[in-house]
């Protein structure tokens, strides 16, 4: 017999209407992407949605989307409510802003918290948060010095009033951008995204007339919060310390994280880590939360729904300063340079509470912004009137670290969890060429699990014009690192097709008729390589991931003229190191 809560109401039937309402906002999600003008919305899926009480607690997130996005707006809304006070809202109304300290962390994600009435009443509300490929300024990059070079920034308030949009604040917003046709019909889809959410909570609420938004919202944050205490109760208590060195912008980064599980809680400590850059590769503290969030849920409780409940019990910490908390007008554009590694450095804190758990380090997503038009053509004497504008943002994945029992996964934006764009739409929405996009032999880490690929990819101006590259990669020096005796993946090159390497940040013009391309590191590997299987090593030969010369270095795997395996000095190389 289920048992009852407080109210008398049947925990079954609030766990249906818990699973409905993850269904409301993944349908909030998806209309984002249907209506989005956007590629990086309407392909990639860079976005996030969701649900929140009246008090600003998030209830319920679309799965579609990434914890960069979604954990920061968890912050985000309790600063639209004690702006706008829930008693002073009303159907119709949508508020905005990109302050980095308050939503993800840099100008160009969008935020549009909506409120959600039913029969008369504010219920609950509805936010999202998209990327936008530009917000005017420098564009997108590491190479401003402070948030004022970086675009347009647009504080908390009002996009609409009682269903009269903000004219003037969209004026203002399309004379600053690039694309200004697309930008304000982004902005537009925020809002039908948020009223599609309410109008499927209103059917659902229908449905259960006896249960009130507050009373699920109240079920569903207390339950979610005590899984989550249960499984920090499952680890062993301690303090652990990991550290992770990235290539900056200019000097090498450390990030330095000390991990403490207590009973109810875990503590993660940024101390250590270096300060603040004077260039766009800093994190605001509510980005650093995100990805720190996510690095521990990932791990310790992955299968309860993302909400304030289960998020409740990861307490972080940052010096302010430093590299991890800035203080306003620090740069922070491409500020997910720095913040997509911390999983990995919360992963290596992990993997000495609960080792044989916790995969190799990946190495994350790798996006390609470039621009073209008269700037660029400019710079080389190309005919300005014949070098069509464009700003596009071509999301690429690298691979992601071997796991325990696994191997990593190839071409994944972990922690991302974004899309790569692809190649059709790519070359649909700007005069682009993508001329090779395939996975990089022998990139993986080698272990008893094998890291995941990178990628390799080429890609030029259809018409050979020049253009520019807003270059924002790292691990040229430092690879995912593997684990219990796994072996690094490799390191990040780009290039010219002339052979003419670029630098990995900073913005870069390419001359025309020439190529870019872009050689992605691979995750690290798990275990020894020399207890990975013999067959699994050959059919990763014969399907192109490793070469022979690898096999046999990396796998003691040696090959006959013909592909057959020398068995006799496959068994002199195999043995244990």
């Amino acid at each position: 017999m289920p048992t009852t809560g407080p109210t008398g109401l049947n925990e079954i039937r609030l766990q249906v209407m818990w699973t409905r309402l993850i269904g409301v906002v993944e349908e909030q999600a998806k209309s984002l992407m249907r209506t989005a003008f956007s590629e990086v919305v309407s392909e990639a899926g860079d976005l996030s949605a969701g649900v929140f009480d009246p008090q600003g607690r998030m209830v319920a997130q679309a799965v579609t989307g990434t914890p960069g996005h979604v954990n920061s707006m968890a912050e985000a809304v309790k600063h639209f409510v004690a702006r706008f006070p829930v008693e002073t809202m009303h159907p119709g109304d949508h508020f905005i802003t990109n302050d980095p300290w308050i939503a993800s962390g840099h100008l160009h994600d969008v935020t549009v918290v909506s409120p959600a009435f039913y029969r008369g009443h504010l219920v609950a509300l509805f936010a999202c948060t998209c990327h936008q490929v530009d917000i005017g300024g420098r564009g997108q990059g590491p190479d401003g010095r402070s948030v004022f070079e970086e675009g347009l920034f647009i504080p908390m308030m009002y996009l609409a009033r009682a269903g009269q949009l903000n004219e003037d604040l969209l004026e203002i917003i399309r004379a600053n951008v690039r694309q200004p046709y697309a930008v304000g019909g982004d902005i537009l889809s925020y809002i039908t995204s948020n009223e599609v959410g309410a109008r499927s909570l209103a059917h659902m609420l229908d449905q259960f007339p006896k249960v009130s938004f507050d009373m699920l919202a109240d079920f569903i944050i207390t339950r979610s919060q005590a899984a989550m205490i249960e499984a920090i109760r499952q680890l062993t208590p301690g303090t652990y310390h990991h550290t992770l060195t990235l290539d900056g912008y200019d000097a090498p980064v450390e990030l330095a994280a000390t991990l403490t599980i207590e009973d109810q809680r875990i503590l993660v400590d940024y101390s250590g880590s270096s300060a603040a850059s004077p260039y766009g590769i800093n994190l605001v503290l509510n980005y650093t939360k995100a990805y720190t969030a996510f690095g521990v849920r990932v791990a310790v409780c992955p299968y309860v729904p993302n909400n304030t409940g289960s998020l409740a019990p990861i307490v972080v910490a940052a010096p302010e300063g430093s590299i991890l908390n800035v203080r306003r007008p620090a740069p922070v554009a491409a500020r997910h340079i720095t913040g997509l590694f911390l999983p990995d450095l919360v992963l290596g804190c992990l993997a000495q509470a609960v080792p044989n758990r916790i995969p190799a380090e990946s190495s994350s997503v790798w996006g390609i912004q470039l621009r073209g038009g008269p700037e660029a053509a400019d710079m080389f004497g190309w005919d300005k009137e014949q070098a069509r504008p464009f700003e596009i943002l071509l999301f690429n994945s690298a691979g992601a670290g071997a796991r325990p029992d696994k191997d990593g996964l190839s071409a994944t934006a972990f922690p991302s969890g974004i899309k790569s764009l692809p190649v059709e739409i790519a070359e649909n929405a700007a005069p682009i060429i993508v001329w090779q996009k395939e996975l990089r032999p022998d990139s993986g880490g080698p272990g008893q699990q094998r890291g995941g690929l990178g990628q390799s990819v080429e890609v030029s101006t259809a018409d050979g014009a020049p253009f520019a590259v807003f270059a924002m990669w790292d691990r040229t020096q430092n690879p995912a690192r593997g684990r219990a005796g796994g072996r690094p993946g490799s390191t990040f090159k780009a290039s010219l097709s002339n052979g003419e390497p670029i630098k990995a940040k900073g913005k870069q013009f390419i001359a025309a008729h020439t190529r870019l391309r872009l050689d992605l590191p691979g995750g690290g590997g798990f275990g020894d390589p020399l207890l990975r299987e013999v067959k699994q090593v050959a059919l990763d030969v014969a399907e192109g991931l490793v070469s022979r010369e690898a096999a046999q270095v990396e796998y003691g795997v040696v090959f006959n003229d013909d592909g057959s395996i020398d068995e006799a000095a496959t068994e002199t190389k195999r043995k244990p190191r």
